[in-house]
């Protein structure tokens, strides 16, 4: 049976330490791309002033997260679901966030947004696959989705084969946390009459 959380992250996972950091806005980031102080080959996600390097995908990632917008493809439509792009969140967070999830259904065809990021009440489910960032994701994107008022939020924990379940947003937490395991299913909230199977995520 799923399993409702009542402490997180919902299993023990590595933190990192609390340490004092340049905080980044969106605006320092344009700037510093525009003057070619990035390197354009890297990956950059900015989460709470983090600059944060989207590290190359091991395999079991990468099959998990193709299996997984492969599933929710099926079940919302191809042209719904989109995959790591920027996203705004809640008005006091956008100056220092812009988050790109792993994957995204949409309230409309993605082609719709050809200017400007999806806006929360643009957006139906957030996934993260999570495996050496499961704490982070857990924890500070789970607080920022909440915040911005995302009304689904699932982390896929590729370590433990898990889908972690986060709904109903008050005041920037996730009052909802369900595990789900393996050879469990959930339905989405925005399609609530189709069935997401754990184990389609983690092909034997």
């Amino acid at each position: 049976m799923p399993t409702v959380v009542t402490e997180t992250p919902y299993r023990p996972v590595p933190m990192e330490p609390v340490r004092k950091k340049k905080k980044w806005t969106r605006a320092e980031r344009l700037a510093m791309e525009a003057a070619g102080v990035l390197d354009q080959q890297q990956e950059l996600e900015l989460v709470e002033g983090e600059l944060i390097s989207k590290m190359p995908k091991n395999r079991p990632h990468s099959i998990a997260l193709k299996y997984v917008r492969r599933a929710l493809e099926l079940i919302f439509g191809w042209q719904y679901v989109d995959s790591e792009i920027t996203i705004d969140v809640a008005p006091e967070d956008n100056p220092t966030s812009e988050p790109q999830p792993d994957v995204l259904v949409l309230a409309r065809p993605s082609s719709e947004f050809r200017k400007g990021n999806p806006q929360p009440v643009d957006i139906r489910l957030v996934v993260e696959v999570s495996d050496s960032m499961l704490g982070f994701d857990l924890s500070v994107k789970a607080e920022l989705y909440a915040r911005a008022g995302i009304i689904e939020y699932w982390v896929v924990d590729v370590g433990a084969e898990k889908l972690v379940v986060h709904r109903d947003p008050v005041k920037g937490k996730y009052q909802s946390v369900t595990v789900y395991g393996k050879h469990e299913s959930v339905s989405p909230l925005a399609s609530p009459d189709r069935e997401f199977r754990v184990a389609d995520a983690f092909p034997e």
